[in-house]
Formats: C-alpha cells, sequence, structure tokens
C-alpha cells in the first residue's frame, strides 16, 4: 500500500493538537508585542549592516526570537537549528513554515556576536522594562537584591599562564587561535567549599511581582555586595530593599542609604558575636519576602540551564547572561497576564 503523503491540512492539525495540549510559545507569542524591540535592533545594527557583506538576511525580530528561545531550552546554536527545523511548536513561535529557510547556526552565532556591541542586549532589556511599568506591573513597594554563579568551562592553564592572566596579560606564547579559545576574563570563587569558575549574575527583583528590574554582570570572583553596589537606584527611595546576610558592610550600606532606601539587609552573626534572638527572629521575617528571589533563579537554573554556558570572555557572557534576563522577563510577563485574566 502506497505511503500517504503528509499535507498542509497535517501540518494544520498538528499545531490544533499542541495548542491542546497547551503551547508556552504560543501564550508567549499572544502575550508580547515583539515591535517593541524593533527599533532598538534597528538602530544598533543597521549601522553594522552597512559595513562589509551588508544587511543579514533575515529578519531582527526573528534572530531576536530565536535567541530568546535558545535561552529558555539551553541549546547550542546546531541545537538550535536542528530544533527549529524539527519542532512545529518552534517553527510557529517564529512565524516560518515548512517551505521557509530556515537560519542556520553560523548565523545565529553571527547574529549573537553583533549583540555584543553598544550594550544591545541591556537596552533591550530596559525598553521592556518601560513596557512593564507602563502597564503597571513593577509595583514600587520593594525589591529584592541577589546573585547567582553562572558558570563557563575551566580553562587547563599552568600556573604561570594564570599568573599572567590575573595581573592583565595575554602569555606571550599564545596564538591568536588559541586566544579565541580561552576565556580570559572569567574567574575562580568558592561557594560552600565548592569551587566555580565563571560569571556572576547580580540581580535587583521586583518584590512582588518578581520582575527582575535591573541587573550587572561580573567575574565569579566580585563579592557579591561589590557587584551589586550600583543596583539601589534613586527610584526605589522610600522602599525596602531584602537581600541575605552577604549585604552586609559599609559600602553595600552606603548605597542603599544613598537613595534612600529601607535597609532589609538580613543581620550577619560573627564567631565571637553571634546572632541575638532578637536578630534570628527579624532575620525569620525577612526570609518571608527574600525567599522571593530564589523563585526566579530557580526558573532560570532549570528552565534556561543557565548555571553554565559556553561562550569565551566577558562581552559574549553579558548578552547570554543578559538574553536569560530578558527571557525570564517574557516568559513572567505571559504568567502574569494570565493570573490577571488580561
Amino acid at each position: 500500500m502506497a505511503k500517504k503523503q503528509s499535507g498542509i491540512f497535517d501540518e494544520q492539525f498538528k499545531l490544533e493538537r499542541i495548542s491542546e495540549l497547551g503551547d508556552p510559545l504560543e501564550k508567549l507569542n499572544a502575550a508580547v508585542n515583539w515591535e517593541l524591540f524593533r527599533y532598538t535592533l534597528n538602530k544598533h545594527l543597521d549601522k553594522q549592516a552597512k559595513g562589509p557583506g551588508g544587511r543579514p538576511g533575515y529578519d531582527y525580530i526573528l534572530m531576536f526570537k530565536i535567541l530568546i528561545l535558545q535561552e529558555h531550552f539551553g541549546l547550542s546554536d546546531q541545537r538550535m537549528e536542528f530544533q527549529i527545523t524539527d519542532r512545529f511548536s518552534f517553527m510557529r513561535f517564529l512565524g516560518l513554515r515548512s517551505c521557509d529557510k530556515i537560519p542556520d547556526s553560523n548565523t545565529i552565532w553571527t547574529f549573537r556576536e553583533q549583540l555584543k556591541e553598544g550594550d544591545v542586549v541591556k537596552e533591550l532589556f530596559e525598553r521592556f522594562d518601560k513596557e512593564l511599568n507602563r502597564q503597571g506591573l513593577i509595583v514600587n513597594k520593594g525589591k529584592i537584591i541577589d546573585a547567582s554563579i553562572t558558570e563557563v568551562p575551566v580553562q587547563r592553564n599552568s600556573r604561570d599562564e594564570n599568573k599572567e592572566i590575573k595581573e592583565g596579560s595575554i602569555p606571550e606564547q599564545w596564538s591568536e587561535k588559541k586566544q579565541s579559545h580561552k576565556d580570559t576574563d572569567a574567574r575562580w570563587t568558592k561557594k560552600n567549599n565548592d569551587d566555580y569558575f565563571g560569571y556572576k549574575n547580580h540581580i535587583k527583583v521586583n518584590s512582588k511581582s518578581k520582575l527582575i528590574v535591573d541587573y550587572c554582570i561580573t567575574t565569579a570572583n566580585v563579592h557579591d555586595s561589590v557587584g551589586a553596589v550600583d543596583l539601589p537606584d534613586k527610584k526605589d527611595q522610600g522602599q525596602p530593599l531584602h537581600a541575605d546576610s552577604a549585604y552586609t558592610g559599609e559600602p553595600f550600606e552606603k548605597a542603599v542609604n544613598k537613595v534612600k532606601m529601607i535597609n532589609k539587609v538580613h543581620e550577619k552573626g560573627y564567631r565571637n558575636k553571634p546572632l541575638t534572638k532578637r536578630q534570628i527572629k527579624s532575620n525569620k521575617r525577612k526570609s518571608k519576602i527574600r525567599v522571593r528571589v530564589e523563585h526566579v533563579f530557580g526558573f532560570l537554573h532549570q528552565s534556561t540551564g543557565g548555571i553554565l554556558i559556553r561562550t569565551i570572555g566577558n562581552a559574549r557572557a553579558a548578552v547570554k547572561i543578559g538574553l536569560m534576563n530578558l527571557g525570564y522577563n517574557l516568559f513572567r510577563y505571559t504568567l502574569l497576564l494570565q493570573f490577571s485574566g488580561a
């Protein structure tokens, strides 16, 4: 018996079935006005397109959505190309048909490289933040600050090479090809007696909506309180600021006081000066709000694979981590609209 040929109606049936089963990407597409990001993308990428090679062959919004998908599912460029080709839900989210040409892994890599210039991802993040504020989803009744380590592949360097890197120089014997495969920006840190190599994602979260309202990225060895010193903002005046005891210390306290926030940072005990019963009770009360930031990092780690990224250098790490933060807000926004019945 001849094998039945699949046609357009079979594809439509599959998409309808995916919708019935509950497609989160379909909900995301329905909630987000992607055209919000076009001006920023055009402003930065049109300048680059005027150079050798001309304008890329794919729409900027399409490529931007691919990167959001990629970070959400923690996929490599090669796996991303395959999944777009293979999955109906991905194609529908991107507005592609079976007959359309699909961006290959090199095109995805090139587009992400373009976002390194001019801090484009942070500007895209801020553009969406304005929209969240416009819709009244950023309720200014409190903020939470915390940090999470994002690892990168460990570099197998000699002791002398590591010494030169820490001093800010690149070993002379390294060829250009070898340099391109070495992350000389990432640093080691220790947490709970475990060693980590990479960067830190410092975030400030709205305590009610659990939306990320600001972030900064440092190397992993930067102390939490130092990396977050610029996150308290004058727009936060009069609001309580929650953070764990890692944020005790004069520099961070000064930053909080400068913008006139209410300091709700957990109190810290010391070897010869343990916490009093009153301080322990106070910390427990504060924890009920501060713990909400753990939900954010839980999403980033479980959904995006944000514990490890495979990039080289600070600029590329900033793009990847920034896209994770923006992607989190996009999915969180979709969920908030569902809660509100919008």
